[in-house]
């Protein structure tokens, strides 16, 4: 069994049992959340297709941690000016467990 949920802006395929890491999400570790925002859900022998969403089916899930991703460096130079800009970014992010997807 799985479904395709939408998570700040991106599409993730999630199975039962299985830890994600999205866009940051807030609320504290332990915490437990429901993400209806369901594209696609498939029990082994049928998929049904949201257009968008599928209202009866909801993902609930479980925040392990709060965290940051790896640094991206993004760094600016003029030939000949004496102009050099270095600027870094670390994304927040969260990881999910995923405890179980539910048909209303």
């Amino acid at each position: 069994m799985y479904a395709v949920i939408t998570s700040g802006g991106k599409q993730y395929r999630v199975e039962e049992n299985e830890d994600l890491v999205v866009e940051r999400i807030e609320g504290k570790e332990g915490d437990k959340i429901n993400i209806t925002d369901v594209n696609l859900f498939s029990d082994g022998n049928n998929v049904v297709i949201g257009l968008p969403t599928l209202n009866k089916v909801v993902v609930e899930a479980t925040i392990k941690k709060q965290l940051k991703g790896d640094k991206v460096v993004a760094f600016k130079f003029k030939a000949k000016k004496r102009y050099k800009r270095k600027v870094g970014h670390r994304q927040l992010l969260t990881l999910l467990h995923l405890d179980r997807i539910s048909v209303k």
